[in-house]
C-alpha cells in the first residue's frame, strides 16, 4: 500500500503542484483546502505524513499541529509545514509546536520530494533492539515507547530517536553539529537552532523541572550530555 499524505492547502495551484510532484513518487496524496475535516479523517485512517500551510481557512496550520500532537494515534505522525511565513521566529515557532521540517514558499518541488522522504526515513524505528531504563526514563526502540515515572509519553518519531541516541551515549558531550550528523542524517535543510528546539520539547517531557535538568545538561560552549542521576 502506498504510504498516505495528507495536505492542508488552499491554494489549487500549488496544492496540484504537490499533489503531481508525491504521487509520481509513490506517494497517495489527500487535498484539504480547509483544516476542519483533517482530524477526524486521519483518525479514521491514519496517514503517514501531514504536509499543513499556516494559514489556510478554518483551523490553521498550527492549530491542526499541535491538535496533531494531543491525539492519541496520531500524536507521533510526521508533519511538515509548507508555508509564505517563513522568518526564523515562525521556524521555531513551527519547530517548538512539534513540526518535524518546516520549509518556506516558494518552494523546489524536488526539494519538498527529497524533505518528505528525509523526514519518512528518520520515522523508522531505531536499529538499537533492547529497551534501556534510566532513573525515571524507560525506552523501548522496538515499540518507539517512552515511559517517564510510570506514564506513557508521547514522542515525535525525532525527538525519540534524539533521546535513544542520548541515553544510549550517557555521560559524553556531543555539539549541535554532531547531533545533527548521527539522528537527523539528512543535514542539508536542517540547522544547528533546531536541535535546540528538540533538546527543550525532550526536557518538558522527561524532566521534574525543566528549567533546571537533571538528565538532559547544557555544556556551555561545546552541545549536550545526558547524565544519569545518582
Amino acid at each position: 500500500m502506498k504510504p498516505s499524505i495528507f495536505v492542508v492547502e488552499d491554494d489549487p495551484d500549488i496544492s496540484g503542484l504537490v499533489r503531481h510532484h508525491l504521487e509520481n513518487d509513490g506517494y497517495s496524496v489527500r487535498i484539504y483546502s480547509t483544516g476542519s475535516s483533517v482530524l477526524s479523517d486521519a483518525q479514521h485512517q491514519i496517514p503517514a505524513l501531514f504536509i499543513l500551510d499556516i494559514m489556510v481557512p478554518g483551523k490553521d496550520g498550527l492549530e491542526l499541529c499541535r491538535a496533531v500532537r494531543q491525539t492519541p494515534g496520531l500524536s507521533s505522525v510526521p508533519v511538515i509545514f509548507l508555508t509564505a511565513k517563513s522568518s526564523e521566529s515562525d521556524r521555531v515557532l513551527g519547530l517548538e509546536l512539534g513540526a518535524d521540517d518546516y520549509i518556506g514558499k516558494p518552494f523546489s518541488p524536488r526539494e519538498l520530494v527529497a524533505r518528505v522522504r528525509a523526514v519518512l526515513r528518520r520515522f523508522e524505528r531505531p536499529l538499537a533492539p533492547s529497551p534501556m531504563k534510566v532513573g525515571e526514563i524507560e525506552i523501548d526502540p522496538s515499540a518507539m515507547i517512552l515511559t517517564v515515572r510510570g506514564q506513557t509519553v508521547p514522542t515525535t518519531a525525532t525527538e525519540f530517536r534524539l533521546l535513544d541516541y542520548f541515553a544510549r551515549h550517557s555521560g559524553r558531550v556531543f555539539t549541535r553539529d554532531h547531533l545533527l550528523d548521527s539522528v537527523w542524517r539528512d543535514t542539508a535543510y536542517v540547522t544547528p537552532r533546531s536541535v535546540d528546539v528538540y533538546v527543550r520539547r525532550i526536557r518538558e517531557k522527561i524532566e521534574p523541572d525543566p528549567e533546571n535538568p537533571r538528565y538532559l545538561k547544557t555544556v556551555r560552549g561545546a552541545g549536550y550530555r545526558f547524565e544519569v542521576p545518582k
